[in-house]
């Protein structure tokens, strides 16, 4: 059985298992803290970092992801300082030009991000990787991957799987933010990649 620690979040102190990440044990104790990546049944990825939290450990404060980062015995964890509102607000400024609807739009309202601050081209994928990472850890299909690096960097069917898995499965098509997934399988690109130009037929 996992020993207790517990912490302080936001002024409360809260009990949680020792191997739960501050984000669990924030929901646990009905704290509610932002993300587009985490998904309950996958492993901590930290790619959105919009849960980011303000930690102060041993006097020394800091800014982590709460979705990967694991509670600690008297630990304190701010979760809406006026660093992390921050924080938040330039992450949206950067995926709203990506995908101005859905969660992200809702959110960017919430911390005051504004539209056309930063350029970028409409993709509808802001490569939270939660369709990639539960094709592979959940279902076990396989039939979408990463391709590409850096700004390069893409979401993609695999021609040889995804035709024959993904219409009948769409276990992932209600995680993506962007709703680029439903779209892609929508307009047959099964065999393109998902974060390719929305314009280009």
């Amino acid at each position: 059985m996992s020993r207790e620690v517990t912490l302080e979040i936001d002024g409360r102190k809260v009990k949680a298992r020792e191997g739960m990440t501050i984000l669990e044990a924030a929901r646990e104790a009905g704290i509610e803290i932002p993300t587009l990546c985490y998904h309950e049944k996958l492993k901590p990825y930290g790619a959105c970092r919009l849960c980011t939290v303000e930690i102060v450990r041993e006097g020394r404060s800091r800014l982590v992801a709460s979705c990967a980062y694991p509670v600690e015995e008297g630990l304190i964890v701010k979760t809406e300082t006026e660093l992390v509102r921050k924080v938040r607000k330039l992450i949206l400024e950067l995926l709203l030009p990506l995908a101005p609807t859905g969660p992200i739009k809702s959110l960017a309202k919430k911390y005051g991000a504004k539209e056309g601050r930063f350029k970028a081209e409409l993709t509808s994928c802001i490569l939270c990787g939660l369709c990639v990472r539960f094709c592979a850890e959940d279902t076990g299909a396989h039939a979408i991957c990463f391709v590409g690096r850096g700004a390069e960097r893409q979401v993609a069917f695999v021609p040889e799987v995804a035709p024959n898995i993904c219409p009948t499965c769409r276990e992932c098509y209600e995680l993506c933010p962007g709703g680029k997934i439903v779209e892609a399988e929508s307009e047959s690109m099964l065999s393109i990649p998902i974060s390719e130009k929305i314009s280009k037929k």
